[in-house]
């Protein structure tokens, strides 16, 4: 039977508009579908009618296991070496910066449709905390494997269209940090954004894009418990005073559309206005009576490549997650 995306055997993570009920579409990359289901076969069903090529790629897992790494297309068949109940995974790996997953028509987006199976079954519950993370390139695990082709070439000359094999959000700080302390993480990274500018394909700066999935969707995924914001890489070359302007719109958006949520502020892995953006923090809590944590994660990474490797990223959820422990208890 095919089941709608909305079915209780099925459940998503992320930042997904669900406005259209045949289709539930997200453009950022950690976003992820879970489905559970009872025999040995599922498919998953995608709309990928304006998907650009080389197609962005997904991680598939099953029942916890070793994850397979495959572009998007309309089906893809999970078969499991045993009868009984399972619970297949799909996460949005990472595709290209510059597709367009703002404006329509998207076309660097995973379009969900539901599930084809003959015996689903309820999901079980997913009672972890929340965690949601506000970035750039490097929140959404650009460039992570740059050595992927091994001693033969690029698959293309064009740099943009290896990103589908380059790019790994399961491989970066925040997603490593969030199995670290086992919470349920919700992606917001976009290629060169920042407070201060918009990015690839014509995201808009943080202030502007946070309340939405995409251009006319508001966000409609649950509150977090936790927000960790790393944005400064992309505005270390406008003026301080500008960056630390415009970073205390960004608290007050997110600190407005989730009052009861723990803020943290990590600073840009290459050292960019992070002791302003220390100072700022102090004075923002005292003019506004809240709590936003300042984490000053300068020094832990060299700064060169701008866009850590695996072991980059690695390094950085290791100084993150104590520090990060001892906020969320």
């Amino acid at each position: 039977m095919n089941l709608p995306y909305s079915h209780e055997s099925i459940r998503l993570t992320g930042r997904w508009d669900t406005s259209d009920p045949r289709v539930a579409t997200a453009t950022a990359t950690g976003s992820y579908i879970e489905f559970a289901f009872e025999g040995r076969m599922a498919l998953a069903r995608f709309d990928v009618l304006t998907n650009a090529t080389p197609r962005l790629h997904l991680w598939i897992s099953l029942d916890g296991g070793d994850m397979i790494e495959t572009p998007v297309d309309s089906y893809l068949r999970v078969i499991a070496k045993e009868e009984g109940k399972h619970l297949c995974r799909i996460i949005y790996k990472g595709g290209t910066e510059q597709e367009r997953r703002w404006y329509a028509p998207l076309t660097g987006k995973v379009s969900f449709l539901g599930v084809q199976t003959e015996t689903p079954i309820p999901i079980p519950a997913d009672t972890r905390k929340t965690i949601e993370f506000v970035g750039d390139s490097i929140t959404e695990g650009v460039l992570i494997d740059v050595d992927y082709f091994a001693e033969g070439d690029p698959i293309s000359p064009n740099d943009q269209l290896n990103r589908c094999y380059q790019d790994d959000v399961c491989a970066t700080y925040a997603w490593q940090t969030a199995a670290a302390l086992n919470l349920r993480p919700i992606f917001m990274g976009y290629g060169a954004v920042g407070a201060t500018k918009s990015g690839c394909g014509k995201v808009p700066s943080a202030p502007e894009a946070y309340p939405y999935n995409f251009d006319g969707s508001p966000i409609t995924r649950e509150k977090p418990d936790y927000i960790l914001i790393n944005h400064g890489a992309n505005d270390k070359s406008k003026p301080v005073e500008l960056y630390l302007e415009k970073y205390a719109v960004l608290l007050d958006v997110i600190r407005g559309m989730n009052p009861d949520a723990t803020i943290i502020s990590l600073s840009a892995f290459c050292g960019a206005h992070h002791e302003e953006l220390g100072k700022m923090i102090e004075e923002y809590n005292q003019k506004n009576g809240c709590q936003v944590h300042f984490i000053d994660s300068n020094g832990w990474i060299p700064v060169s490549p701008l866009h850590p490797l695996r072991d980059g990223h690695t390094t950085v959820a290791k100084n993150l997650i104590p520090i990060l422990k001892e906020i969320v208890g």
